[in-house]
C-alpha cells in the first residue's frame, strides 16, 4: 500500500457528507462533475488539480467521471440521499453517491 501524498490528504480533508439542496447551484452553473463509486473521489480531485489530462480523459472515456446529467439531478432531488459526498476544485464540485 502506497503512502497518499500531502495533496491527497489535504483534498480528503476538505472532502465532506454533503445535502443534494446545496448542490443545486451547482449543478444549474453546470459546474457539477459526478464520479463514478468505483472511483477515487479523492483520486479524481486530485488528478483535476494536478492537470493530470490523460487521467482525466480516460475516466471520462470510461465513464467514470463526467459533467452531471438532468437525470441524476432529477434522482437526486426525487431520493435526497444521504450518502453524498463532495470536494471542490474550481470551478467544479466533484460529487459522489457512496454504497
Amino acid at each position: 500500500m502506497s503512502i497518499p501524498s500531502d495533496a491527497y490528504a489535504a483534498i480528503l480533508g476538505a472532502t465532506a457528507q454533503i445535502e443534494w439542496k446545496t448542490l443545486e447551484p451547482h449543478f444549474a452553473r453546470g459546474q457539477l462533475l459526478w464520479v463514478a463509486k468505483d472511483t477515487d473521489l479523492v483520486e479524481a480531485a486530485e488528478a483535476l488539480i494536478g492537470d493530470n489530462a490523460a487521467l482525466v480523459k480516460s475516466w471520462m472515456e470510461a465513464g467514470k467521471l463526467a459533467v452531471a446529467t438532468d437525470e441524476q439531478a432529477a434522482d437526486w432531488h426525487e431520493r435526497d440521499p444521504q450518502n453524498l459526498w463532495a470536494v471542490v476544485v474550481r470551478p467544479w464540485v466533484l460529487v459522489q453517491e457512496k454504497e
